[in-house]
């Protein structure tokens, strides 16, 4: 097993998220010697792992000089001024390319800011560049990409996770001390497992998706990642809240994610109902996954919370239901690309109509995951099938979501393992789609419900060495309960040596 050396991380990219922004407010250290330390750990490490696509070292600089210069100045625009950041490449920047990890985009820049990205700038947070991730957020491994394979740091002949792999393997290899990424079905918690990062996936419509590059409308959620549950917790307070350029956003507050966090961390859970899932564990499962999350279920009962098990009986339909809702969706945002407004454009000589062009651009610039969920959705939203499959599937999303309701009359959250096994090999699963899309078996129901989850670094598994995460599920708009589970669990675990 070869890994990345993380211990040689240097005295600045080793710290925190929270540390770094305490030092740079006290102005021990500059943002702009922050930053550069990371720019300069990615140089060091990164063409060994591929976790970025752009990197943007003069924006970056910039943004470090204009939040030092705030700093200096009494006006700290937010508790994280001056920490730099990765941001996954499905978030617009009007200064760095926005690819989704597809050659249909590739050179592509945004004329406008995604939401996220213009509340990281308005909180001073220099972005470091861009990561690298499954095409259109397709995937579960970050093999997918067009342009390049990301990863894992523990292993890396191993996978990092998707489709945000590139955030995970740039926080997990110390060369981002935050990061961006996205959840559909999984795609921040899954890699966070893998990598023994902290990602969360927040409530639907709590953290806006206006320039988040679509892939299924009711299912993405743009969210935080970090390296503890406190770091995590701060970039969640930047990022969240109401957005009126976003229909699905919420007009509601966001819970107080930091305070639950610290006071998470004084490990105190007396009063907790946690429910252990009975449909996410047992058969198919790596056993040193599942030795694992007794472990953490042992370590939550000595900090006093109550453990019960939990049935959820829909959930055993949510891999199905999600491979016909999520392929639908995806076959009616991705006709936008369509080689007439911006893009790829194939076959544009003068000898081809429009419609040949824009059936050479598809052609040309998805890749076969894309193609294949393309064509699923289509054949679902066909007439004569909408009712037989998509229909069906959204009928069994209501389920899933009575179930975690019925589930929450009895508990405060939800736990489960965040992933079946530990990373597979690269390579191992790219030609069997079936056992691909079984990984984010765990993951999956949160999203299908709208709701919040978290996964928290395990441990590692014994037959492997290889980290293994804990989700921890809570209802829509209780995500400080994530925070405050995760921080106990994390302060009562202890570090995790990797």
């Amino acid at each position: 097993m070869t890994s990345i050396d993380t211990r040689a991380a240097g005295e600045i990219t080793g710290r925190t998220a929270a540390q770094l922004a305490e030092a740079i407010a006290a102005r021990e250290l500059s943002s702009v010697e922050v930053t550069q330390a990371h720019l300069d750990r990615i140089a060091e490490v990164d063409d060994r792992l591929g976790a970025f696509l752009h990197v943007g070292a003069d924006e970056a600089l910039a943004a470090a000089r204009a939040a030092d210069e705030a700093i200096a100045a009494g006006d700290a625009p937010s508790a994280l001024a001056g920490v730099p950041l990765a941001l996954k490449d499905v978030f617009t920047t009007v200064d760095a390319p926005t690819t989704c990890g597809s050659k249909i985009l590739e050179g592509w820049t945004s004329p406008y800011d995604a939401t996220l990205t213009t509340r990281l700038r308005e909180a001073g947070i220099p972005i470091l560049g861009k990561t690298n991730m499954d095409e259109f957020a397709m995937g579960s491994s970050t093999e997918n990409s067009a342009y390049q394979v990301t990863r894992n740091p523990w292993d890396v002949e191993r996978i990092p996770g998707g489709s945000g792999g590139g955030s995970a393997a740039a926080l997990a290899s110390y060369q981002a001390p935050l990061a961006i990424g996205t959840d559909t079905g999984g795609s921040i918690r899954q890699p966070a497992a893998v990598t023994a990062t902290v990602g969360v996936k927040p409530t639907y419509g709590t953290v806006s998706r206006y320039g988040l590059i679509a892939c299924a409308s009711s299912l993405d959620q743009g969210g935080p990642c970090g390296r503890t549950v406190l770091d995590t917790a701060l970039l969640h307070e930047v990022i969240a809240g109401h957005d009126p350029r976003d229909a699905t956003s919420l007009p509601v507050p966001v819970s107080d994610v930091v305070a639950a966090a610290r006071a998470g961390a004084e490990q105190d859970l007396t009063g907790v109902r946690i429910g252990v899932v009975r449909q996410l564990q047992g058969e198919g499962y790596q056993a040193g996954v599942l030795e694992s999350f007794q472990q953490a279920c042992a370590v939550l009962t000595e900090r006093g919370a109550t453990i019960v098990e939990v049935d959820c009986p829909h959930f055993s339909y949510a891999l199905g239901a999600y491979y016909l809702i999520l392929p639908s969706e995806v076959s009616s945002n991705l006709a936008r690309f369509d080689a007439m407004r911006y893009g790829l454009r194939a076959g544009d000589d003068g000898t081809h109509s429009a419609d040949e062009v824009m059936a050479l651009t598809r052609e040309a610039g998805f890749g076969p995951e894309v193609k294949r969920r393309i064509m699923i959705g289509t054949y679902a939203l066909s007439a004569g099938y909408y009712d037989a499959y998509y229909g069906q599937a959204q009928k069994v999303r209501t389920l899933i979501a009575r179930d975690f309701a019925a589930a929450y009359e009895q508990v405060d959250v939800l736990i489960s393992p965040t992933t079946p096994t530990t990373a597979f090999k690269l390579g191992e699963k790219v030609d069997d789609p079936l056992s691909m899309y079984l990984f984010d078996l765990c993951t999956l129901p949160v999203n299908l419900a709208g709701n919040a989850a978290m996964s928290v670094p395990s441990g590692t598994a014994a037959e492997d060495g290889l980290p293994v995460g804990l989700q921890i599920m809570a209802p829509a708009l209780a995500d400080d309960r994530l925070y405050r589970v995760g921080a106990a669990y994390e302060a009562a675990r202890g570090p995790i040596a990797g």
